[in-house]
């Protein structure tokens, strides 16, 4: 849904940045609504800027975004919008008027510039600087929008999700023909930006209905409430033999490569359910009673008591977005990441006094402790790693998880800044997996898995190592690549998956969007609008490829598909995030310090085996809301 400004001008001073849709706004023009006067501005209708004014509008429109607006011009608008909407401004010829809304665009003036700027005498600078990269731009996204379109899948009549690749020129679709959950959320996601929510609330229902199917693997049923992988439309005859009808065929994995369950797709599922939410202001989707008991099924599938003495959920290899062999079995940051957001979606949905909210609580608190004193590493971290002692047996043992320094891997030594640290991609007794994975890290930081101290430190090492983990085409899915006997140890001599390339160190543009969620909840938007810059030089050109290979990732991958959709929905949903930053909350969530303090405490209490061998019982962990 869109909404034209038609009667409000949004009018600019003599000067004009040169970083005008690229900057965030200034304090003046923050995401509350300021009061532009119009003694301080000059109508773009008037002779003195005309000419530049024209290029401005043509290039502008459709391309401003309000967050809010209580009244604009002559008072038309008067209520506020769901804080993603997209509100097109169009320029029109009409007197000055006040006008008070929240735009997200940087003004410079002659005392503000520092006299940098175009002046009037001169608007060729306008058309020259500005004009010709967001034309490039403008065409980029119009081309990726148009991309989007095709790859729409309709199921009855109504669209209901993306196929995973659209390549006109390949003949052997596999399964690219099919609409994945995970890769359908950054095309969900842009959907609810650009104002078409119809897609995202078909595909979750469906979806829905896909979980209670019948599910077999050589005789033997996986969970209730898993969700599928991937599902196809087909036709097939209709029961009464007359004609054909459209039917959805679901995957769970039981046709995948290496039969390996989705344990991702439930946890995106809800996750995508409450953006839908937040986004919308539809919140009886979430309140419905098949939706209800769907998440329930998800939740009680992770939460369910077993054998493993950790918190975090214990999986196999290959099931997440790494969906090959890869050695993230166990208990990988990714699945963790995801898990913890979900988590924290379900609690906001679930009805209040849900016997499953207390659960929930327990989960979380144990969780978080685990994931932000295990997982964490800098140089710090590392030097007490170096430090350890082996082989403790006691209560009060510092190395917990009997990790062998010599497990320390060279490179790591010189790779660590020493401003930034990250989450490890796994924990096991014995075991720490050093390499850097994209995802989850970003994801800690935008579901605040992360504490505030650690987000920026993530984001601080991106920064650091720029040319490792973006080089040429952003961004690494994971870092280093395996190599040699690691490789052929790890991979089983995988000949996808070999060095920095596929999911072995491959850079995978799709990844923009998590860095730019994270990048605007911490507001560090110049990390993203970097790497968007430098994706945008390139995926055109490249047929919008799944992957990238070598260390640098200038190479296409030897096997990439060719339009794959994610990469294009990632594009446009970073594109969509650095107009309007604010709208990163649909999917982020806070931090709160002084409940986390009090919860950390009780579970350090709780954990103490002393202090429930005279006879007391330990306090249990309290269910203050993280």
């Amino acid at each position: 849904m869109q909404k034209s400004l038609t009667g409000c001008r949004t009018l600019f001073p003599s000067y004009l940045s040169r970083t005008i849709m690229n900057s965030a706004p200034p304090a003046a023009f923050a995401s509350s609504a300021s009061s532009l006067q119009p003694s301080a501005l000059t109508c773009t209708s008037l002779p003195p800027i005309h000419t530049y004014a024209r290029s401005l509008q043509n290039h502008l429109h459709g391309k401003m975004f309000v967050s809010r607006a209580d009244v604009i011009g002559n008072g038309s608008v008067s209520n506020p919008w769901p804080r993603c909407c997209p509100i097109h401004v169009k320029c029109v010829r009409q007197p000055q008027y006040k006008c008070i809304a929240s735009a997200h665009l940087l003004f410079s003036s002659t005392s503000s510039s520092g006299g940098g700027g175009p002046t009037d005498s001169n608007p060729n600078d306008i058309n020259t600087k500005l004009g010709k990269e967001h034309l490039v731009e403008e065409e980029l996204e119009k081309e990726a929008r148009e991309l989007l379109r095709r790859a729409t899948v309709t199921y009855m009549g109504s669209p209901c999700g993306t196929i995973a690749a659209c390549d006109p020129n390949e003949a052997n679709a596999l399964n690219y023909d099919q609409v994945f959950i995970r890769d359908f959320v950054p095309s969900a996601i842009f959907f609810l930006l650009d104002g078409q929510p119809d897609i995202v609330r078909n595909f979750l229902l469906h979806t829905l209905q896909l979980q209670s199917w019948e599910k077999t693997v050589d005789c033997f049923s996986p969970g209730q409430g898993l969700m599928p992988a991937s599902f196809k439309v087909h036709m097939v005859p209709r029961e009464d033999g007359n004609g054909m009808e459209e039917t959805l065929d679901p995957d769970f994995g039981e046709a995948a490569i290496g039969r390996v369950a989705p344990v991702d797709s439930g946890l995106w599922w809800i996750i995508l359910l409450r953006a839908y939410g937040r986004c919308t202001g539809d919140l009886t989707l979430q309140t419905r009673v098949e939706v209800q008991t769907g998440i329930k099924m998800i939740l009680k599938l992770c939460l369910e008591d077993g054998f493993d003495m950790f918190p975090t959920l214990l999986v196999t290899d290959g099931s997440c977005m790494i969906d090959r062999r890869m050695g993230i079995h166990g208990h990988p940051l990714e699945i963790q990441a995801l898990f913890f957001s979900a988590l924290r979606c379900a609690r906001e949905m679930l009805r209040p006094g849900d016997e499953l909210i207390k659960a929930i609580n327990s989960r979380l608190i144990a969780l978080s402790y685990h994931i932000r004193e295990y997982f964490w590493l800098d140089m710090r971290k590392l030097n007490i790693i170096y430090r350890y002692k082996t082989e403790e047996y006691s209560n009060e043992a510092v190395n917990k998880f009997n990790i062998y320094p010599e497990q320390i891997p060279y490179w790591l030594v010189e790779w660590i800044p020493d401003q930034g640290g990250y989450f490890i991609g796994n924990l096991q007794p014995a075991h720490m997996d050093f390499r850097f994975f994209s995802l989850g890290n970003l994801w800690s930081v935008v579901c605040s898995l992360a504490t505030q101290e650690q987000s920026d430190a993530i984001l601080d090492l991106i920064e650091a190592k720029w040319t490792d983990l973006v080089g040429s085409m952003p961004l690494k899915i994971c870092y280093p690549a395996l190599e040699d006997k690691e490789w052929k140890i790890i991979t089983g001599s995988d000949p996808k998956n070999t060095p920095w390339s596929y999911h072995n160190g491959g850079s995978w543009p799709t990844l923009l969007w998590q860095l730019t969620v994270a990048a605007t909840k911490m507001k560090r938007e110049g990390i993203a609008r970097r790497a968007v810059e430098m994706a945008e030089k390139r995926l055109s050109k490249d047929k919008w490829p799944e992957y990238y290979d070598i260390r640098t990732g200038k190479f296409i991958g030897k096997q990439s598909r060719l339009y794959q959709t994610w990469t294009i929905a990632g594009y446009l949903v970073a594109k969509q995030l650095l107009r309007n930053p604010q709208a990163h909350d649909i999917l982020t969530f806070d931090e709160d310090n002084d409940a986390l303090l009090v919860e950390t405490r009780s579970i350090l209490q709780a954990a103490n085996p002393k202090r429930r061998r005279g006879g007391t019982t330990a306090p249990k962990p309290p269910t203050t809301p993280i």
